[in-house]
């Protein structure tokens, strides 16, 4: 008897990515994922592992890291498997690091569906949560690659955004849509039609599909890649066969989002679909978006991060994250951005915050890389 497509889900969560609009809170050694960014008293990684246990089991979620991260990863999370870390010597892009999850699995499972979730995402509203992803394992195991799409609440220019097109009858399964196209972040008088039109969606970078689908998309469009994963996947439970295939092979894959090598093509051949998601949903991307996420979108407030920050605040608002010791006085600057850590201080406004990661590639040009 064929299991229920939820029976059959994997959740995966790649652990990757510096966050460098987050800079210098966010490094090399200790991206944004390993951060408390909401005040909770855990990281983003435990978040979104505690979110998504109850859908899947603890036992039936994998986590792609890089090498340097692993202690840090399963300090955090002590229930992860062994088998189900999953280890990159190097950052390859989201296509390597969610294929290679997806041809070890289809190897272990054939016909297993897998769940691609962010470990540095935001989100509240769990029961809204598990309706939509459990939604999107339904859809997925009618043929599709689902995307889970928030509904938008505001014009916001620091996310992409997703087209809907014709509704799709699946089943009980309400708010589905095919895919019409991905749009990149738009200026904000696009971002308003796309607000008041109700055709897009935020792009929160969910994917749901049948592993072997999935990998069927990437050999279409990416055969070379395709065919380093499956190689790779071969020998990955083996140990004795696994270390070197990493060696030879992860540094020869193309790096590419999963986003163009999956996403838009399967969007343009009519087999992406998007669920719509009504639970509250933040990427965190930079300074801006994690002022108005502590201070619940309150206008003329400022936030405080830091577990024993000093400051003085007096007519002022924005965000200021402090790891260092030092006081921190500010008066009468509206929308300020400080970042205080020991060895680097950024000071900007939520206007500009987009404009950190430029910061963070002139510093790497420069040599600059013991502040990175």
């Amino acid at each position: 008897m064929r299991q229920a497509p939820l029976d059959r889900f994997y959740s995966v969560i790649p652990a990757g990515g510096v966050g460098s609009r987050l800079w210098p809170l966010s490094r090399a050694d200790a991206p944004k994922f390993l951060h408390d960014l909401t005040g909770s008293g855990q990281t983003l990684l435990r978040d979104t592992w505690e979110r998504l246990a109850p859908i899947s089991g603890e036992q039936r979620i994998m986590v792609v890291t890089g090498r340097a991260h692993r202690a840090a990863v399963e300090a955090q999370l002590p229930e992860l498997a062994d088998e189900n870390i999953v280890l990159e010597s190097e950052p390859r892009d989201s296509t390597a690091a969610i294929g290679l999850a997806a041809a070890i699995l289809e190897r272990r499972e054939p016909g297993v569906i897998i769940g691609s979730f962010a470990a540095d995402h935001v989100i509240s509203g769990s029961t809204l949560f598990r309706e939509a992803v459990t939604a999107a394992v339904a859809v997925a195991d009618a043929g599709y690659i689902a995307t889970i799409g928030i509904t938008p609440t505001e014009p916001a220019v620091g996310f992409g955004y997703i087209e809907c097109g014709d509704p799709l009858e699946l089943g009980e399964h309400e708010h589905v849509s095919a895919v019409s196209s991905f749009v990149e972040k738009p200026d904000l008088e696009t971002a308003k039609r796309y607000l008041d039109g109700g055709r897009h969606l935020w792009n929160a970078g969910m994917f749901i599909a049948r592993a072997d689908l999935l990998l069927a998309e990437i050999a279409r469009t990416k055969p070379e890649l395709h065919a380093g994963l499956v190689e790779l996947a071969a020998a990955w439970d083996d140990p004795a066969t696994r270390g070197p295939a990493v060696d030879r092979i992860w540094p020869t894959l193309e790096k590419i989002a999963i986003d163009y090598s999956v996403a838009e093509p399967a969007a343009a051949a009519g087999r992406m679909a998007v669920i719509r998601g009504h639970f509250q949903w933040d990427d965190v991307g930079d300074f801006a978006s994690l002022a108005k996420l502590n201070t619940a979108g309150r206008s003329g407030e400022l936030a405080i991060l830091g577990e024993n920050a000093r400051v003085l605040a007096d007519a002022s608002s924005g965000i200021v994250v402090s790891r260092a010791d030092r006081v921190i006085s500010l008066i009468g600057v509206r929308d300020i951005v400080v970042v205080d850590t020991p060895d680097a201080l950024l000071v900007t406004t939520s206007e500009h915050a987009q404009r950190v990661k430029a910061v963070v590639d002139a510093l790497r040009l420069g040599g600059s890389n013991d502040v990175l």
